[in-house]
């Protein structure tokens, strides 16, 4: 009988939402393809709430991240420092499970096999229903970036995935017995399992597969806009390509592809993209913000990265555990991100060090091994 895996994660921040999608995607595998078989169904709780509490809990993050990173950082450390019985922490539970009453009535129509939380919101809620014995599946959580902090950290979870040894030992120090961790990564979807073909995504693309390659994920806070970023990467010397992706931001993409027009062959822009994998296979270098999941990907496909501009708190965690495994330059602003490639152009030998060191590293897998671990136990 296919058991029932449901998919609780947050769109505050995409990497949530990510980690969660990856799993779908081994699940819809039917056992075929590495995955193995399951019925998942994936939910943002945010779609469960009144809007009220949305906007102030997603809308109010992004704007706070982009708009007073140093208050997100105070935040993101003064929470983790509270007791969990202090006013601050029980008002905030309240207004939570006061707002998600609509989600446990999903849960309960759905009557899954097993819960996998990608977020923290949905794993605090469903403690306390397990507490109450208002609900009786197994619920696990995976923690999304190289570093725990302890909002992750509830009871009557049946088990914690992580992405690295440090995260478990930190795991351990907050109370969750061993035998409940594993050390599988973080969920990334199957596409990375296998690196695509260097040479037909270059030659799909209209790239040349022998030139250097550097992808450009990110500007802002310090480095400018994208166009700008792109413009001063394309006056250093030497034979190499840029790629930038703009996402979702279309004058970024216009303005883009106007400066391709003063460099011909040297800058492939794009907007929004599914095929964010042919484009890494492409690249030999990648700069970009250090999320879990983008830096995740980054690895599994072994390519050196520099990181900038990274959100206080999670972020900083991940580019000092990325700089420490040394698969990973850090940017502080515009002058020092022309330092750092110059200095990967001019040395090779060491951007190939990078690359090894990323391949080691990477756990292409993760989202199968995550699956196939709740299944197992969930059928014991």
């Amino acid at each position: 009988m296919t058991q029932k895996i449901l998919l609780l994660s947050v769109s505050a921040g995409a990497g949530h939402m990510r980690a969660a999608q990856a799993i779908e995607a081994y699940a819809a595998r039917d056992g075929h393809g590495g995955g193995p078989a399951a019925l998942a169904l994936h939910l943002d709780v945010m779609d469960f709430v009144t809007p009220a509490f949305r906007k102030l809990y997603t809308d109010f993050y992004i704007k706070l991240v982009n708009k007073a990173p140093a208050l997100w950082g105070y935040l993101y450390h003064a929470t983790h420092d509270a007791p969990r019985d202090s006013s601050m922490q029980r008002l905030r539970r309240g207004v939570e499970r006061l707002n998600t009453r609509a989600l446990m009535t999903q849960i309960a129509a759905f009557q899954p096999d097993a819960i996998l939380c990608t977020h923290f919101l949905p794993a605090e809620l469903l403690s306390r229903a397990l507490r109450q014995q208002q609900l009786a599946c197994p619920v696990w959580v995976q923690v999304t970036d190289f570093d725990l902090h302890r909002m992750w950290v509830h009871e009557q979870m049946q088990g914690y995935f992580a992405a690295t040894d440090e995260v478990a030992f930190r795991m351990r120090h907050e109370g969750i017995p061993a035998e409940r961790i594993h050390v599988t990564g973080i969920p990334i979807m199957p596409a990375f399992a296998q690196a695509p073909d260097r040479v037909q995504c270059a030659q799909a693309f209209g790239l040349d597969p022998r030139r250097t390659t550097i992808l450009l994920m990110g500007g802002g806070a310090g480095l400018g806009s994208l166009e700008t970023v792109a413009a001063r990467l394309l006056a250093l010397p030497g034979d190499f390509q840029l790629i930038v992706l703009a996402g979702k931001n279309a004058a970024a993409l216009v303005a883009l592809q106007t400066l391709a027009g003063q460099y011909p062959g040297r800058l492939l822009a794009q907007g929004f993209t599914s095929e964010v994998e042919r484009l890494m296979a492409c690249a030999d270098l990648v700069i970009t913000k250090p999320g879990g999941l983008t830096t995740s990907e980054c690895l599994a496909l072994g390519l050196p990265m520099i990181v900038n501009s990274p959100i206080p708190g999670q972020e900083e965690r991940n580019a000092d555990y990325l700089l420490e495994q040394g698969v990973a330059l850090k940017a502080f602003d515009a002058v020092t991100l022309e330092y750092r490639v110059r200095l990967l152009l001019e040395h090779p030998e060491q951007l190939q060090a990078m690359r090894a060191k990323a391949l080691a590293l990477g756990r292409p897998r993760a989202a199968c091994d995550v699956l196939t671990q709740v299944l197992a136990q969930s059928v014991a």
